[in-house]
């Protein structure tokens, strides 16, 4: 009798403890900021707890569980929303949609793992040019996803695959899989392949532009990520976008890191973000703001009142990135104490016409970068977005001079870099004033190849302190 009054009294602890995603100490990090940021708040999940075992699921690594995770989360819904618990065990499945009020809890050696079914992701909506992420959430409040679990979004499946970017062996795999090979066997598409499941385009290009994101939500309010390993996407792995009152605290992002717009952590026109204590090794940008066309009725446009901090971010193609999409403009992003180690470049801010918006009070200091293989700083304003096999024609993909660039009002300090091949570089438009208003104070460089790469005319950048080291080997 004892021993069952201690078991429900230990469920009862337990079940208080998941009643709010454990909002921690977030106010701390809103110390000492060089500009005013309207902080995340917090929020609570219900205590209700269930098993996704209690719906069937089987995770077994064979039973696909789609199903089970839709009862689950609607027989939570009813309830007024609580916590989904994912034990230890490999759980197969086809897309998953989140509601309001519902925290997915993924346990220690648990393994949320998306199956290679493409039909299952399927968007009945007939305009919808994507298919469903694995994850995903629209118009939601009150969600999160917590735990020390893995949610692997089996992106080879999906990803095209460059010959350039993998070895002999590597490439030998990925035939082995099926697929076929473009451009005189320079590029491979996973298409009619050797597990049998169906193709869902006419031809391998289109398909690939079909390509999902592990974590998706768009128009959701109060959301946490927290953590959980989040790992091999088809595309993006994290990405919110319209959404406000988002908080990435503690997670793992990981993918080879030659994977095809494998970006890690992508905000997308977000307000009231803070991303902190996370470690990314990615194959595209680590950090990254991004801003799309305004859009009438969304919940926010744009990217405000940001902060990021204590992160770690080894492959990458950027560590903290603005863009390539700024069309909506970034205000108030605080970004400190973050280290790069291995990224091809450290700050990269780029855009170009027909992708442009405005920055505003945007602060980066105290970042430590190692082994970056191109520029440790880089303002880039002739972006061009071009899909995989797509060619370079030397031509922009917009004529028309409108949506331009302006990178301005953003000062970085206390940066130390070892080991950039360039250590700032910097070009605008010329006859445009894309570029400026930029101020690096207090930071050392140590670069390979080229100290400043600055083209004066179209770029102006105000340097104090800052010290140029060539790296003599």
């Amino acid at each position: 009798m004892k021993k069952k009054k201690a078991l429900i009294t230990g469920l009862m602890a337990l079940s208080l403890m998941f009643s709010s995603p454990a909002m921690a100490d977030y106010g701390k990090y809103y110390q000492n900021l060089p500009v005013k940021v309207n902080q995340v708040a917090e929020f609570t999940i219900p205590s209700n707890t269930v098993s996704i075992e209690d719906f069937g699921g089987v995770g077994d690594g064979v039973a696909l569980n789609t199903e089970a995770f839709a009862k689950a989360i609607d027989a939570l819904a009813a309830k007024g929303g609580g916590h989904l618990t994912v034990p230890q065990g490999i759980w197969l499945t086809g897309p998953i949609a989140l509601k309001s009020n519902i925290d997915l809890h993924i346990e220690k050696n648990a393994i949320i793992y998306f199956s290679p079914d493409k039909t299952l992701y399927i968007d009945k909506n007939p305009k919808a040019g994507r298919v469903l992420p694995c994850i995903g959430a629209t118009r939601c409040k009150n969600i999160s996803i917590t735990g020390e679990g893995i949610i692997d979004g089996n992106g080879a499946q999906w990803r095209p695959v460059k010959r350039g970017k993998v070895s002999d062996t590597e490439w030998k795999r990925f035939k082995a899989m099926g697929g076929v090979e473009r451009q005189n066997g320079s590029l491979w598409y996973p298409w009619d392949m050797k597990s049998g499941y169906a193709n869902i385009a006419d031809t391998p290009e289109k398909q690939e532009s079909k390509r999902n994101d592990i974590f998706r939500i768009n128009h959701c309010e109060n959301v946490m990520l927290k953590g959980v390993t989040i790992q091999n996407s088809p595309k993006f792995h994290v990405h919110p976008f319209n959404s406000r009152n988002i908080i990435i605290d503690g997670i793992t992002v990981r993918c080879p890191w030659n994977a095809q717009n494998g970006d890690a952590i992508d905000l997308s026109d977000c307000h009231r973000a803070l991303i902190v204590n996370c470690t990314v090794d990615a194959g595209d940008d680590g950090l990254c703001m991004k801003s799309g066309d305004y859009k009438d009725g969304a919940l926010v446009n744009g990217c405000e009142d940001i902060v990021i901090e204590n992160n770690t971010v080894f492959n990458a193609h950027g560590g903290f990135v603005i863009g390539s999409e700024d069309i909506c403009g970034m205000k108030r992003i605080v970004v400190r104490n973050c280290r790069f180690a291995g990224t091809e470049t450290g700050l990269r801010f780029k855009s170009g016409i027909g992708r442009g918006g405005k920055t505003e009070d945007i602060y980066i200091s105290n970042i430590v970068m190692t082994d970056i293989t191109g520029e440790g700083i880089i303002f880039q304003c002739d972006y061009v977005n071009r899909p995989a096999g797509a060619k370079d024609d030397g031509k922009a993909s917009h004529q028309k001079l409108e949506k331009v660039p302006e990178f301005t009002d953003i000062h970085i300090s206390d940066i130390i870099c070892r080991g950039a091949k360039t250590a700032i570089a910097a070009k605008g438009i010329e006859g445009l004033d894309c570029v400026h208003g930029i101020t690096i104070d207090n930071s050392t460089f140590v670069y390979d190849k080229t100290g400043l790469d600055i083209d004066e005319k179209t770029a102006q950048l105000k340097l104090t302190g800052v010290r140029l080291v060539e790296n003599k080997k």
